[in-house]
């Protein structure tokens, strides 16, 4: 959507959500996005009477990795939001699949995206989403004052 003032879009436009540090969350958003759908088309193509739970929680990371993607890089209220959803979708994913994947890691014969709170992927599945909504809740007020997401 063009910035009525700039006329660059809004998630790139000054403050927007993606500028400046925004720029290395929407890339590596976009890098999770390709790396679990990837694996997980594959995983269920091939390997789906193995462990489809896994495989399909990893699709849904993929998924929550789109919309976060989309949202960072559109910017503005509505991308904000979209964003907002995405990135509190994942942190709750990361943290139940996390916490039930370590309680009973018999329920997840393979691992997914969010098994043990992203230790196949360096965590960064548990950070990215914390590092996401701090940096919405920093553009939010920016963009229209205290309160606003």
């Amino acid at each position: 959507m063009p910035d009525p003032v700039g006329g660059q879009p809004s998630g790139t436009a000054a403050g927007g959500t993606a500028a400046g540090p925004g720029r290395v969350l929407v890339a590596v958003y976009a890098v999770f996005a390709l790396a679990a759908g990837a694996r997980a088309t594959v995983q269920l193509a091939t390997r789906f009477g193995e462990a489809p739970v896994a495989y399909l929680l990893s699709a849904l990371a993929a998924a929550v990795y789109v919309v976060a993607t989309v949202g960072l890089a559109r910017g503005g209220r509505a991308g904000r939001r979209t964003a907002v959803v995405a990135c509190s979708v994942e942190l709750a994913g990361v943290l139940v699949v996390g916490a039930l994947s370590v309680l009973d890691p018999a329920a997840f014969p393979d691992e997914t995206v969010w098994s043990a709170f992203g230790r196949g992927y360096g965590f960064v599945p548990l950070v990215l989403p914390v590092l996401g909504l701090l940096w919405l809740r920093r553009q939010g007020r920016v963009a229209g004052g205290p309160g606003r997401a």
